[in-house]
């Protein structure tokens, strides 16, 4: 199945009778192989079931109430790769999806955007003035690089949705969803739409009614945005609105580069959303979690998904390694020093950034970031290093000690040296 076009409809027959036979006729034209209408009933008294069945469409009827709900039922029934979801009212109209459908290639969830260059939307001026604040308030206040992030009609890969989990029941389930592939890595594009006003009936949306769930959902996603489960976590920081962050972000970058300079293929091993990948020109990116490198394509860079543990490269193939911030977050041992000493070629340089536990400052500035940035590295450290341990084990493993740099006196950047073995 291609793609899965759901649509929750409550009360919307009327709507349904001209909607669905557009909605066949724009398939059919996109060389979409196989497709599917998914009519998500929410507890209609009118005709909405009886239509959609006889014009093609499979009905679901939802479980969980609200937009929400139907949404989340919709996601479960569908059987394509791509899902589409668009509103019964026509307000969405449906020759749009071609544009969406051509731009599916570009990003795995496309927006039709009211907001953005060339987007429009005909509606009461109260309705489009809170529903341009709404959508300020949350890219505003969530940092987000979007404009339209309450529009229903979108095209998602099917992957990006399928197993989320979603919490709002309301219509700020949009606002969740979206929000939530951002923090999985995917890329969103927005392409410019011209809303209409809903042909028949009225409309089943009140910003004003449902604005206690809009904030309980950004408190939900302020969480999540500025957590490590976001996949912009370490870039994001980069620019941050907190100073000492910022300023840690871009004096580590600053050494690590510095000390990488010159190197002619390089490997960032744990490399999460660093900026450290577009500071430096012949560089691989390597990392467990899927959604840092979905993130960190951006860069333009080789990208491996891989553990420091078991590195999917051959010996010496590498004249300088980064390790960055990983080696605190996993138990003591020689494997992953091993493994990054058999990728570097004689002579190369390995680059390891960890926090001092010797200094009494890491201590404090850490018992300092636990209470500043919720949700942050603190209190994950597993190992705890200090400098002249770290060293003694480093040239006990075949490395030269050759620098060190702090940031703020308390994380200490190493730079070693692999000594010469016979070839």
């Amino acid at each position: 199945m291609q793609m899965s076009i759901v649509i929750p409809a409550l009360n919307e027959g009327s709507n349904l009778k001209l909607l669905l036979p557009r909605l066949s006729r724009v398939v059919s034209a996109l060389g979409a192989e196989r497709s599917e209408t998914i009519v998500v009933d929410g507890g209609s008294i009118d005709d909405t079931t009886e239509i959609a069945s006889t014009l093609g469409a499979r009905v679901v009827v939802q479980d969980e109430p609200g937009y929400g709900g139907a949404l989340k039922a919709g996601f479960q029934a569908a059987n394509g790769e791509y899902i589409l979801t668009l509103d019964a009212d026509l307000s969405h109209d449906p020759d749009f999806i071609q544009a969406m459908w051509d731009a599916r290639q570009e990003a795995e969830v496309i927006v039709a955007s009211r907001y953005v260059p060339q987007g429009s939307a005909e509606m009461p001026l109260v309705r489009k003035v809170l529903s341009l604040i709404l959508n300020k308030f949350f890219t505003q206040g969530l940092s987000l690089p979007l404009h339209d992030i309450s529009s229903g009609f979108r095209l998602y890969r099917s992957s990006t949705v399928k197993s989320m989990p979603i919490e709002s029941s309301d219509f700020d389930v949009l606002e969740e969803i979206l929000i939530r592939c951002y923090a999985q890595g995917w890329r969103i594009k927005e392409v410019p739409f011209q809303y209409l006003p809903r042909q028949r009936g009225g409309s089943h949306v009140s910003l004003l009614k449902f604005g206690f769930a809009y904030l309980r959902t950004f408190r939900r996603m302020w969480k999540l945005r500025n957590s490590i489960l976001c996949a912009d976590y370490d870039d994001r920081a980069f620019d941050s609105r907190i100073p000492p962050q910022r300023y840690w972000q871009r004096k580590r970058h600053h050494i690590i580069t510095e000390f990488a300079a010159g190197s002619e293929a390089a490997l960032d091993v744990g490399c999460g959303s660093s900026r450290i990948l577009s500071g430096l020109g012949q560089i691989t990116g390597a990392d467990i979690l899927l959604r840092k490198l979905r993130w960190a394509r951006k860069y333009g860079k080789p990208l491996v998904n891989a553990s420091i543990f078991d590195l999917p490269f051959c010996d010496a193939a590498f004249d300088c390694v980064i390790s960055s911030e990983v080696i605190e977050h996993i138990a003591p041992g020689d494997k992953p020093f091993v493994e990054m000493r058999r990728v570097l070629r004689n002579g190369g340089s390995l680059i390891l950034g960890t926090p001092d536990y010797g200094r009494l400052s890491w201590r404090i500035i850490e018992a300092l970031y636990h209470r500043l940035i919720p949700g942050g590295y603190a209190d994950e450290h597993i190992t705890q290093y200090n400098k002249e341990e770290l060293v003694r084990h480093m040239e006990g493993l075949g490395f030269i000690f050759a620098d060190v740099k702090y940031v703020l006196g308390s994380e200490m950047i190493l730079l070693f040296h692999k000594a010469d073995t016979p070839q």
